[in-house]
């Protein structure tokens, strides 16, 4: 049981291109619409904030501190992920790996580094879980059906700079 604690795994099809797919992973405008606001560069060892929602219930200040550990482009990204002001001692991890699929992309998404002795840690998996799946992933989806095949935003969505 610990180990389902330990960790969030979701796996998720995309009916888009993994290009367009990693677009949305790696590109700040297109990932502020889907998952917060940031100064992402897609470059190993960039360090970079996202602003979110604060969760006083778990310590989440609203701001999370993350550092680009792994990039394979195209394929794979993974970031640190901590809060940048709060006592939440969360130090996690989180890796999207996307690969082809018939006529799209399979998105998996692991988010490590949850301490299932510690109550904090097992509010913010509770919190997480149900956030990765239930809001965030169909937030990307909506994102990816928001650019056209060029790659453009549509309905309003703006893949400029800031």
């Amino acid at each position: 049981m610990s180990e389902q604690l330990e960790t969030i795994e979701v796996e998720e099809f995309l009916p888009h291109p993994p290009g367009k797919v990693w677009r949305a992973l790696t590109e700040p405008e297109l990932l502020a619409s889907w998952l917060m606001k940031n100064d992402f560069q897609a470059m190993v060892g960039h360090q970079f904030q996202m602003r979110g929602i604060p969760v006083p219930a778990v310590g989440f200040s609203g701001l999370v501190a993350s550092e680009v550990l792994d990039l394979d482009a195209g394929r794979r990204l993974r970031i640190s992920w901590r809060d940048a002001n709060s006592g939440n001692s969360l130090s996690s991890t989180v890796t999207w790996t996307i690969t082809p699929e018939d006529a799209g992309t399979r998105l998996f998404l692991v988010h490590d580094g949850f301490n299932p002795d510690d109550p904090t840690h097992v509010a913010s998996h509770r919190i997480m879980s149900g956030g990765w799946r239930h809001h965030v992933l169909p937030r990307l989806a909506q994102t990816l059906a928001g650019l056209d095949t060029a790659g453009r935003g549509t309905a309003g969505l703006s893949t400029g700079g800031e």
